[in-house]
């Protein structure tokens, strides 16, 4: 089991906050909020979907990069990799 299905609930309620959070953005400008308000609910948005991120890329480095069951420095490699190639498309 991935270490996400493991925190799926507390990811999911995350998630769910997020999706709130859109639903404000949208709400702003169905009703003509003004601009720095609308900014505000998308800076909003952008931090909890970078927590969200920072909470998993943490996981995954304890899980497939730094921990103690990793069976080959082959295996660690690969998780490291992964993460460096998910961070490189994350900051585009």
């Amino acid at each position: 089991m991935g270490h996400t299905a493991k925190n799926k609930t507390k990811l999911l309620n995350r998630v769910k906050r997020i999706q709130g959070q859109v639903e404000g953005i949208a709400r702003g400008l169905d009703e003509g909020r003004e601009c720095g308000e609308v900014l505000q609910l998308i800076a909003a948005v952008r931090g909890a979907v970078n927590g969200l991120m920072a909470e998993v890329i943490e996981e995954h480095l304890r899980e497939h990069v730094a921990s103690p069951d990793i069976a080959s420095d082959a295996q660690r490699a690969r998780g490291a990799d992964e993460i460096v190639g998910i961070l490189r498309t994350y900051l585009k």
